[in-house]
């Protein structure tokens, strides 16, 4: 779990060490000019007993995170501001057990915990509310970031085993909020953020909290130009009673830029790492667009007795281009490579153009939840059922072979954007969950935790042509269950288990698969224990936890598609937060050990998967300069052991160490409180290969960011 209130250093988006050194004037320049005619602040002094609020994600809303026997990171809004985050991938710094699963710039976030990538359609929530991660999400307007890790049977009917995501918004402020800040960087980045919040009315029963912001941010990534992203937030309350709150919100977010592909194996070589390159480089390149327009509505009614009845309602409406000069295999039609790039860097490229894709997702719950006492022992109670659409649609798309490209981006193409080379599939899913949890604390510091999720998934898919439809039904239960001791409040060892589940739509025969069971589904049962101790004490925070985690891949055996052995995930992750004096301090590992085993190709067996390290360590470190009042000083260091590229082993990344440095100044000028970030990435400008996703049929790997440095200014009026 995420020290509450520590942060570090994250991604920047320029590098020159001209403007480096020139930020870094401006800053100190500011830093002595608080000695003259601006009132310095008072120094802040961090202390982890401060419990973070419970979370409905949990299955147990009215136990706060650190008493409930799971581990998990909570990522605040302050970590957010001083680590400059644009995306979920530039938070990972906090947790060691996640990690890059194909984090193409301009794209959308893939990430994996604990060794598993989650499933963008079923492990990622809003507000606690599913929602669909297959576009880009904007952290301008989220208050936190919560990763659930470990299975999640009982948090979603169905998902990856790995963990769960869950985006919590801005929400209106007690006391007046006016801030606007301003980044800037290389190449002409520039950005800039309005948040305003407060409450209005009789009593103050209308609170408000507006979030506008634009960036349009210049990367150091050669042959590359520009992102742009938009955002427009509100989010809103009406104190009816002092027993009910109704709140709404809503944001609308844009982004216009180029993705990246990775670069690829060389025939049967690894290449020399290399600075972030543009291989989507071609003339005719267009840009990918993300559009997002997203909301909740939630009514909360406190009840006798201290029960407690909370309905939510959400939708999400995306809309997605997807364009890519696509590199992809070399002379994949003749005696080339598929899955990789040939001998000398050349592959074949591939005009590849989704245009207008639709996806929309409405989700309701509603929860009834309280305390029933039966003599000594007290019950927590949460109960509720929570109803989900997912519609898909697709348009005839392009994906033309147009030529022969080169690592180098010396070779041109012509561009093909001729429709109805690539048939998309329209999906409906829908679903029904039912679930209960029950706390129940024995006394003496002895608790036991129930949870049971039962859930109804329908499925239907076609492609865009009308071939190939599909149809299925799955229902599965999912129970968890848990005990801990509590020695010393928020302080405790626990033991868990439990099932998840996993529903594969398994694809049609379209493409010449002929699979004698094309388009039905299949159930996979994942299971997981688990065995740790977390806990709070005065300024120290900790987490630590053995896991074993079993799930069944789906691979082709014979004439069909089946389940062939197992996944197994063993390891250890945990972490400390520690502060004394003007130090601050968090240090975070996994230890993984992660097999294939019973497979019926024995080749497989023992075989580690692919893009997964075999270990992580992520340390932030914070130094409060006593001297210069309102200046603390942060670094931090990452480092992800060996990642294998191919699923026979022959051949692996090396491990690789990224150290990150920020400088932080708050002070008071004319009774406006300032806040100057100065962050840089990878500050000795390594070069490696940072992870090896394969994805769609290929192997990619993609670099390490270069040097770059960001400066925000925050005025708090």
């Amino acid at each position: 779990m995420a020290h509450p209130r520590f942060s570090a250093p994250a991604p920047a988006l320029f590098r020159r060490s001209a403007i480096g050194t020139a930020c870094l004037t401006a800053l100190a320049s500011v830093a002595h000019a608080q000695t003259t005619d601006v009132t310095a602040l008072p120094a802040v002094t961090v202390r982890a007993q401060e419990p973070i609020s419970p979370t409905s994600l949990t299955g147990f809303g009215n136990k706060p995170l650190v008493s409930v026997p799971l581990q998990a990171t909570v990522i605040s809004r302050g970590q957010l501001d001083e680590t400059q985050a644009r995306r979920l991938a530039d938070i990972l710094v906090f947790e060691a057990s996640a990690t890059d699963a194909y984090n193409s710039p301009g794209y959308w976030d893939f990430i994996a915990v604990r060794g598993f990538t989650l499933d963008q359609t079923y492990n990622y929530r809003r507000e606690g509310l599913p929602i669909s991660a297959e576009t880009v999400i904007s952290l301008q307007n989220k208050e936190r970031i919560e990763i659930l890790k470990g299975t999640s049977g009982i948090q979603a009917g169905t998902s990856a085993p790995g963990g769960l995501v869950n985006y919590i918004v801005k929400r209106p402020t007690a006391a007046p909020l006016r801030n606007v800040s301003v980044t800037t960087g290389e190449r002409g980045t520039l950005g800039a953020a309005v948040d305003l919040g407060g409450r209005a009315g009789d009593l103050d029963r209308f609170g408000y909290r507006l979030n506008v912001a634009y960036d349009n941010a210049k990367p150091e990534i050669a042959h590359y130009d520009h992102v742009e992203r938009s955002l427009a937030a509100l989010a809103t309350d009406w104190r009816i009673t002092p027993d009910s709150l109704l709140e709404a919100e809503v944001e609308w977010s844009h982004q216009v830029g180029k993705s990246l592909p990775g670069f690829s194996l060389t025939g049967s070589t690894l290449p020399q790492a290399r600075k972030p390159d543009n291989l989507n480089n071609q003339p005719w390149s267009q840009p990918n667009q993300f559009d997002g327009l997203t909301g909740t509505l939630r009514f909360d009614q406190r009840l006798a007795g201290g029960w407690r009845w909370v309905s939510q309602l959400g939708t999400q409406r995306l809309k997605t281009n997807d364009r890519l000069a696509y590199p992809f295999g070399s002379d994949c039609g003749g005696a080339g490579y598929c899955d990789r790039y040939g001998d000398n860097g050349d592959y074949d490229v591939y005009d590849f153009r989704s245009e207008n894709e639709r996806r929309r997702v409405h989700a309701g719950q509603t929860s009834l939840k309280g305390r029933v006492d039966t003599g000594a022992v007290r019950h927590e109670l949460n109960g509720g059922v929570l109803v989900s659409r997912l519609r898909a649609d697709m348009q005839e798309g392009a994906n033309n072979f147009v030529g022969v490209g080169n690592i180098d981006g010396t070779k041109v193409t012509p561009a093909n954007p001729t429709i109805g080379s690539n048939q998309g599939t329209d999906r409906t899913e829908r679903s029904v969950e039912l679930f209960v949890n029950d706390a129940i604390d024995w006394g003496h510091g002895f608790s036991t935790w129930l949870g049971l999720r039962q859930a109804r998934l329908n499925r239907e898919s076609i492609r865009t042509d009308g071939s190939d439809p599909t149809r299925s039904k799955d229902t599965t239960t999912t129970p968890w269950l848990a005990g801990s001791y509590e020695w010393h409040p928020r302080q405790h060892a626990y033991a868990s288990w439990g099932k998840g589940a996993e529903s594969y739509a398994l694809p049609g025969n379209a493409g010449g698969n002929n699979f004698e069971n094309a388009g039905q589904s299949l159930l996979a049962k994942t299971r997981q224990w688990e065995v740790g101790t977390k806990g709070q004490h005065e300024t120290t925070e900790w987490g630590l936890s053995y896991f074993d985690i079993k799930r069944p891949p789906v691979t082709p055996v014979g004439t069909e598609l089946q389940f062939d052995g197992i996944h197994h995930h063993r390891g250890i992750d945990g972490n400390i937060a520690h502060a004394i004096g003007p130090w601050q301090g968090r240090v975070g590992a996994m230890f993984l050990k992660a097999r294939h085993e019973g497979a019926a190709d024995p080749t497989l067996n023992g075989m580690r998967p692919t893009n997964v390290p075999e270990r992580t360590l992520k340390a932030q470190l914070r130094y409060r300069v006593a001297a210069v009042p309102g200046l603390d000083l942060q670094t931090n260091v990452t480092h992800e052991g060996r990642r294998m590229v191919l699923t026979d082993n022959s051949i692996e990344l090396p491990s690789w160490t990224r150290t990150d440095v920020i400088g932080r100044f708050s002070h008071r000028l004319d009774g406006t409180t300032l806040t100057w970030t100065l962050g840089v990435l990878n500050v000795f400008d390594r070069r490696a290969w940072k992870e090896s996703p394969n994805q769609y049929g290929h192997v990619y790997l993609f670099p390490l960011e270069a040097r770059t440095v960001r400066l925000t200014m925050l005025a708090e009026l």
